[in-house]
């Protein structure tokens, strides 16, 4: 358990500085004005974005001995200038807001998935056929809006691999996999993906998107399902049907090891939903940051339920089931410089008309009227590379904000800013937060998985044609 929190520790330490400040005791939260911003703040989010992207095919020893400190260099290129220019005070709030109110619980709800998920091991042996694989996806896509896309992920992505482990041609399973189970699946509930569930916070109805998007997803999901089978099944012909050797595996009945652990799972749903319907007001405040009572014990439950899972689960069984901490300690390194770089990004964004983005916000209106069309793209193409959450959040307020009218009138809006905030989740590594973990789990497991830029040819080839033909059917 040492190892993945000690990933957290440049956020840590750098928390443990602010926290000794004597600045604590505020006169107001200085919000970083988006509307004062120009385009070049986000230099240092693009350079996050190219390390990923390219250090790991150029300078890979490197990178993956200091990919972290790399991280952490491109937060302070955002954070260090931003001190300079507006003052400590606006930096030490953007900082805490970030870490505190973001950074944190998600770090906390992927740790408790990743843990409880990866306890559970399917016994026996399945072979990976076209058949068996697209079965897998099938299940994983329907899981995937009622445990969450990074649930389903974690709880089937392992099993994937062993299937498939004798098999030569892996890296497309792996992909289709992660458009399918890691976000498509997820749309159909507040439960599934983030953004969704910041809808139903805001008052969306928690059966509102399985009612306007069942349709819309079951088409992408088939769609997706039908070519992968096609793909599939040409590949293990030209491999010859292989056969997997015989391990000591194969003479176990088909069965699940640790099954406490879909319990924990149910527990880490219902604790994540209860603090989304239940308001305890304001616990405690950190410079102007309010953690509110429900997401203090909403974060502190899940560290409880990853404890209990550790507890209760054998080593062997993680052992046998290919558990590893890297994943989830490539991810929170990662996604710290992502965070913190990202901050001018999503200050832009929400300033709207008065920010350096007016004219990608004025082209979701015209006459008054929406243009729906560009609503799913605008929102899916930001989601691919920001938080999807606040990019889904600037959108349904862009629409007027009033959940009554988006759910009635605007009905069609709503689903597209819905649609494309979950499903473009799936255009690169970083669009959803489950993508860059089932990617390092399948590393781990020997497969060459495409670099950034090459899994964005794999899904501009493939999801940009569905997403068009999806736009021509639903949202013009």
């Amino acid at each position: 358990m040492l190892k993945p929190l000690s990933a957290a520790l440049p956020a840590l330490g750098l928390l443990l500085l602010c926290l000794v400040s004597p600045a604590l005791a505020s006169e107001g939260a200085p919000h970083l004005s988006g509307a004062d911003l120009s385009i070049w703040w986000i230099i240092p989010f693009v350079c996050m974005l190219l390390s990923i992207a390219i250090a790991p095919l150029t300078i890979p020893a490197f990178w993956e001995n200091h990919f972290g400190k790399v991280s952490v260099f491109w937060g302070m290129a955002f954070l260090i200038p931003c001190l300079i220019v507006f003052g400590y005070q606006t930096a030490l709030f953007e900082f805490l807001e970030i870490i505190l109110a973001d950074y944190v619980p998600f770090i906390i709800l992927l740790f408790a998935l990743f843990t409880v998920a990866g306890g559970v091991r399917l016994k026996g042996t399945l072979v990976g056929t076209p058949a068996v694989n697209t079965g897998i996806f099938a299940v994983g896509t329907l899981l995937a809006s009622w445990m969450g896309t990074t649930g389903a992920a974690m709880l089937l992505i392992r099993p994937l691999l062993r299937a498939n482990a004798h098999r030569k041609y892996r890296v497309h399973s792996v992909v289709f996999f992660i458009f399918l189970v890691a976000n498509i699946g997820g749309s159909l509930s507040p439960l599934g993906d983030p953004p969704l569930f910041l809808g139903f916070l805001k008052g969306v109805s928690f059966f509102w998107t399985a009612i306007h998007l069942y349709q819309t997803t079951l088409i992408a999901s088939a769609i997706l399902l039908g070519l992968f089978f096609v793909l599939d099944s040409i590949l293990y012909a030209k491999e010859g049907r292989p056969v997997p050797p015989e391990s000591a595996d194969s003479d176990e009945k088909l069965g699940i090891e640790g099954g406490i652990n879909l319990l924990l799972l149910l527990g880490i749903v219902a604790a994540v939903l209860l603090s989304g319907m239940f308001k305890l007001g304001e616990f405690i405040n950190i410079y102007n940051v309010s953690i509110e009572g429900q997401n203090l014990l909403r974060d502190l439950a899940l560290l409880g339920i990853a404890g209990l899972s550790l507890k209760l689960t054998s080593h062997e069984c993680r052992e046998r089931n290919g558990f590893t901490w890297g994943p989830i300690a490539e991810v929170a390194k990662l996604f710290f410089g992502i965070f913190l770089s990202m901050i001018p990004a999503l200050a832009i964004l929400r300033a709207g008309e008065h920010g350096a983005l007016a004219p990608v916000i004025q082209m979701v209106s015209h006459d008054g009227q929406p243009v729906n069309a560009m609503y799913f793209w605008l929102t899916g193409a930001l989601s691919s590379f920001l938080d999807n959450a606040p990019t889904y959040l600037v959108f349904f307020n862009t629409a007027g904000g009033d959940p009554a009218h988006l759910m009635g009138e605007w009905a069609t809006t709503l689903a597209a800013i819905s649609a494309g905030a979950v499903f473009m989740g799936a255009n690169t590594y970083i669009g959803n937060a489950p993508n860059f973990m089932v990617r390092s789990i399948a590393e781990e497991s020997g497969v060459s998985m495409p670099s950034f830029f090459g899994y964005m040819l794999w899904s501009g080839c493939i999801l940009i044609p569905l997403f068009v033909l999806l736009t021509w059917i639903y949202f013009i």
